[in-house]
Formats: C-alpha cells, sequence, structure tokens
C-alpha cells in the first residue's frame, strides 16, 4: 500500500504512479504549470489509479471554463471505471468530481467537508473546497475550512503551511488582519514558494493601505514565477494596485504590458485582472491606449462560456470599453438562458445579482450613468454573491462612485466618497476624486482639505 505525503493511503499498486500523484499535489500548490504532466504520469503509470484520474478530472475543473469541462468528464469516467479498487474517501472525491461537472458546486463543497472531518488530513479536499468556497462569496467559511482540520495538523506535516495560507486568507476576507497576517507570514516561512500565502498577506496590506510595505512583499525579478501557472499574473496584479493607489498609473501600465497581459490569454484569472485594472485607470483619468481591443476579442469568443459569476461581470466590461454593445446585448440574453439551469450554483446568481451589475455596466458605457448608478446602488450589499474577494468586488463600487458622478448626482457621490476615503485613506485617486466631487459642490474648505490630504498621501 502507497499513501500520499501526510499517511492517507493511494489506492494503487505502483510506486511511480504515488510518487507522481504527491508530485503532481505538490506542484499544484505550488501553482506550477507542471501539475497536469505529473497528474497524466501518474495515471500512466497505473491506468487503474482511479483517484489519479479523479485529480486530473479536478485540474482540468480548476480552469473555470466549459471548454474543459469535456476533458474533466474523460478523465471524471475513468475514476468511476476503476472505483472499485478506489478506497471509502477516494470514492467521496470521485462523487464531489462528479457533482462539480453538474455545476452544483454547494453540493460539491458539501461532500468535499465530508471528506475533510473523516480525514482532516486531505489537503487536497481542504484546498478545493476553499477554492470554491471562494467563488462562491462564502467568506466565512473560507476561514472556518482550514480551521475545522488545523486540530489536526502540526509544523511536522508537509502541508502545514498551507493550511495556515488559506486560514490566512479566510481571517483576511473576515476582517481579521492581524490574524491573517500572522499566520501568512508563518506560512512564508514554512514554505518560501507558497503563492498563496504570499497573496494573503499581500490581501491585508492592500485592505490597511499600506502601499510601501506591500510593493516590497511582492517586489520580485520580472521572471520569479515564470513556471507557475496564471496565478501569477494576479500576483502582479495586487502590485498593481499599490501602484495604482499610490497614482502612479505609468508604471501600472508597465507592469500590465510586461507581466500581467504579458500572455493575452483568455484563462478567466487574467480576463478579470485585466478589465478590472484597466477601469480602474480610466475612472483615474490615464489613457489605456487600445488596450481594452485585445482583450474584447478574447472576450467575443466566449459570450457562452458561464462557470464563474464574476467572470461574466469582467466580460462585460471589455464589451462595453470597446463600445461592442451588441455583443454585449447578446451576453446578457446568455445570461438570462443560463440563469434558468437547474442546480448550477452559478446560475442562482445571475438574476439577483450577475445579471443586473452587467447592465449596469452596459448602461455606464452607453452613457447612461443614473441607470447604472441607479442599478448598482441596492446591489452592494449583495456583490458577495457573485464570489471573489473585496479586493476584486471594489470595482463594483468604483463603476458606481463614478456613475453617481457623471450622473451629476454629486451628493451620492460624496456620501460614497467619504465612505470610500475612511476606509483607504491612503488611496491618493480615491482623495483626487473627493476634491472634484467637494468642488462640484461648491464646498471649497471641504475641497482644499481633500486637497491637502492628496498632497499628504502623496508625500507619505
Amino acid at each position: 500500500m502507497f499513501t500520499d505525503s501526510r499517511g492517507l493511503r493511494l489506492s494503487t499498486r505502483s510506486e511511480e504512479a504515488a510518487g507522481h500523484f504527491n508530485a503532481a499535489i505538490d506542484d499544484y500548490f505550488q501553482y506550477r504549470i507542471s501539475a497536469g504532466k505529473r497528474a497524466k504520469a501518474a495515471i500512466e503509470a497505473d491506468p487503474d489509479f482511479a483517484f489519479g484520474h479523479c485529480l486530473r478530472g479536478y485540474l482540468f475543473m480548476l480552469f473555470g471554463s466549459t471548454a474543459f469541462h469535456g476533458h474533466a468528464r474523460g478523465a471524471l469516467e475513468k475514476a468511476q471505471a476503476a472505483a472499485k479498487s478506489a478506497s471509502e474517501r477516494e470514492n467521496a472525491h470521485i462523487a464531489a468530481l462528479t457533482a462539480w461537472l453538474t455545476g452544483d458546486t454547494e453540493k460539491t463543497c458539501t461532500l468535499w467537508e465530508e471528506i475533510m472531518v473523516a480525514h482532516p488530513r486531505d489537503l487536497l479536499a481542504v484546498r478545493l473546497q476553499h477554492f470554491a468556497l471562494f467563488w462562491l462569496g462564502r467568506s466565512a467559511d473560507l476561514r472556518g475550512g482550514p480551521a475545522r482540520v488545523l486540530h489536526a495538523w502540526d509544523e511536522s506535516l508537509p502541508g502545514y503551511g498551507n493550511v495556515l495560507g488559506m486560514l490566512a486568507f479566510g481571517h483576511e476576507e473576515c476582517g481579521a488582519y492581524a490574524e491573517a497576517e500572522a499566520a501568512g507570514r508563518r506560512a512564508i516561512e514554512i514554505d518560501a514558494e507558497d503563492l498563496w500565502a504570499l497573496h494573503a498577506v499581500a490581501h491585508v496590506l492592500e485592505m490597511q493601505g499600506r502601499l510601501k510595505e506591500g510593493l516590497a512583499w511582492l517586489d520580485f525579478p520580472a521572471d520569479a514565477w515564470d513556471d507557475r501557472n496564471p496565478f501569477r499574473g494576479h500576483l502582479w496584479w495586487h502590485r498593481a494596485l499599490f501602484l495604482y493607489e499610490r497614482g502612479e498609473y505609468d508604471a501600472v501600465l508597465a507592469l500590465y504590458d510586461r507581466s500581467i497581459r504579458s500572455e493575452k490569454s483568455d484563462f478567466y484569472l487574467d480576463i478579470q485582472n485585466a478589465a478590472a485594472l484597466l477601469a480602474r485607470l480610466e475612472f483615474a483619468g490615464a489613457n489605456v491606449g487600445e488596450r481594452w481591443a485585445e482583450l474584447a476579442d478574447h472576450v467575443e469568443t466566449r459570450l457562452d462560456d458561464h462557470v464563474l459569476a464574476f467572470t461574466d461581470t469582467h466580460a462585460m466590461m471589455a464589451l462595453g470599453a470597446t463600445g461592442r454593445h451588441d455583443d454585449a446585448v447578446r451576453l446578457l440574453a446568455s445570461l438570462e438562458t443560463f440563469a434558468a439551469t437547474p442546480g448550477d450554483s452559478c446560475a442562482k446568481v445571475m438574476r439577483p445579482v450577475a445579471i443586473p451589475v452587467s447592465m449596469a455596466i452596459l448602461a455606464f458605457a452607453q452613457g447612461e450613468y443614473g441607470r447604472a448608478a441607479d442599478l448598482l446602488l441596492p446591489l452592494r450589499p449583495d456583490f458577495i454573491r457573485v464570489g471573489a474577494s473585496h479586493a476584486q468586488r471594489d470595482i463594483f463600487h468604483q463603476f458606481l462612485i463614478e456613475a453617481a458622478i457623471r450622473a451629476g448626482r454629486l451628493t451620492l457621490a460624496r456620501a460614497l466618497m467619504s465612505e470610500r476615503t475612511l476606509l483607504k485613506p491612503t488611496s491618493l485617486p480615491s482623495w483626487r476624486k473627493y476634491a472634484k466631487v467637494l468642488h462640484g459642490l461648491g464646498e471649497p474648505d471641504a475641497a482644499a482639505a481633500a486637497t491637502r490630504q492628496v498632497e499628504a498621501v502623496a508625500t507619505a
């Protein structure tokens, strides 16, 4: 009998297959592009290794696109064919993959939770649930999941740092910044290659407006993560946010071209990173050139590819920014059709949140700023339902602020900017915008005070 790196049984008779499986898990946790090849090597060494096939199916699902569901389904069928020789735990994973392919991510998370309760050292179940919960907007469970298995872990176990990294991110999304930073920094001490822990601390620094510390935390050579999957672009995106809040827009665009959008991919995270960053820059008055067009070209090819609602809203940003309003209308129609899909967790959030947010983004692009504001304003408490992080969802709040300003609803804009500058006191573009709003309201003293804050932040 062979085991994984934490002593859990693997139902394979091949030492080579077990070795490749463990290497694939390690690569997955370090976001290495070799994870898929390792998983494939595991099943080549043992074609009857059910859990190896299941892992391969999982990796296909992580692409966040229906284009890979056929590959995932093929892996699932092979896992099911070999399931008789698999353990109860491994068969539970196969059931989870089955549910995930139906689109019922909530049920999938429940199945992973059952695995975690029975086998708290099943690191794969913990991480996959963490991933899926993130896109379901279940912030409390992002902390709860790793917290519920922590009792079975200590520093002698490979992967302990990964559990701390997940716990750190959960703490951050729940607003427990001190706990998040401590857990994240400890995770990095244990494993400097744990990019999720690195990411968790970056979130803390962003949420607290610690811009110089954030830039220092993500101060890496341009080729630092060239052997990693597209998550590396998201880390660079976080570095770009620190530069953006300092008003260094040329540096943001340089980083966008060099590391965030250098490969021009249609991977969901790359689309999100690019659209949200370009929108932020335009709201701050920066000229992004023709960068939207390339992004919209990719979006046009996947108007019916609905897996993550957050991605759909960013697809609308690209279509709206390039004036492709016919395609934008087709996207809305596709979202409406998809919303009727029974049992699909993503479909459930379409009509309550994702569609009206997308309609607001299109209205903004068409110059209907008042309508955009009216659509977004009541949705603020519900933005979380489309998943992602506080930092990522902030783009919806920025659309609302900009829509209010352009609609001439400066009283609303003042209220929103009062809130924003309290939460982001080191944000140069926020103070600039607040000063502009106050000036427009005919409040020279308040505008002058905001302008002084601009100067203070700029020299800090």
